[in-house]
């Protein structure tokens, strides 16, 4: 498969069949738990937040997420991931 071609077809992975959304909602949840974790004495307070390691807390998990999506996606053939495994969900 051409380089090219490879990577249209991974920037359309990540935008299609729920990656995104998926990705939004691991993010939220892993990065809320990160920053309470790193930034809890700023955010409750006793120290300045710092605003770009909060926003990166975010980001990190969002393209991990969607980089294992894609990933996973190149490796098994099928962009369309989500209908592939609800079929071999309803299959069982």
């Amino acid at each position: 498969m051409a380089a090219r071609s490879r990577w249209k077809i991974a920037c359309v992975c990540a935008v299609s069949d729920g990656v995104p959304r998926r990705s939004l909602t691991v993010a939220l949840v892993v990065g809320t738990v990160l920053n309470l974790i790193n930034q809890g004495d700023a955010i409750f307070g006793t120290a300045p937040v710092n605003w770009l390691k909060l926003a990166l807390t975010y980001c990190v998990p969002y393209v991990v997420c969607t980089y294992g999506a894609v990933s996973f996606a190149l490796k098994t053939g099928s962009p369309d991931r989500g209908s592939t495994r609800s079929r071999s969900l309803r299959d069982t």
